[in-house]
């Protein structure tokens, strides 16, 4: 079955960058959407980056638009989520997500990996 690995999470400074990587495992990466979820405490999970399983198309909220980019190498199984201008409100754990549906449609997520800490001070 689909295995994800996230890494890369950790804490930065209110304006700092991190990248985010997702190794996907256990059926064809190329076949499958790919998204990032975070969730902070308290918080319902939000939605923060997919992108299609051909990785022409992307999906960003307007919270995270213009800072994040999520990427696929389709060669090494994985996606990336590269977070710049981090923000206190960015904090949260993050969620690599895998689709055989529609990229955009959150609800079309069923496989999950285990979550990243990202910690953003202000």
């Amino acid at each position: 079955q689909v295995q994800l690995v996230e890494s890369g999470g950790g804490l930065v400074q209110a304006g700092g960058s991190l990248r985010l990587s997702c190794t996907f495992s256990g059926r064809t990466f190329s076949s499958y959407a790919m998204g990032w979820f975070r969730q902070a405490p308290g918080k319902d999970r939000e939605f923060v980056a997919a992108i299609s399983w051909s990785g022409h198309s992307t999906y960003y909220p307007d919270s995270v638009k213009g800072r994040f980019t999520i990427s696929r190498d389709d060669a090494n199984n994985t996606v990336y989520l590269e977070m710049n201008i981090l923000k206190p409100e960015d904090t949260g754990v993050y969620y690599c997500a895998a689709s055989r549906g529609s990229y955009y449609d959150a609800e079309d997520y069923d496989k999950w990996g285990q979550g990243t800490q990202v910690t953003v001070s202000s």
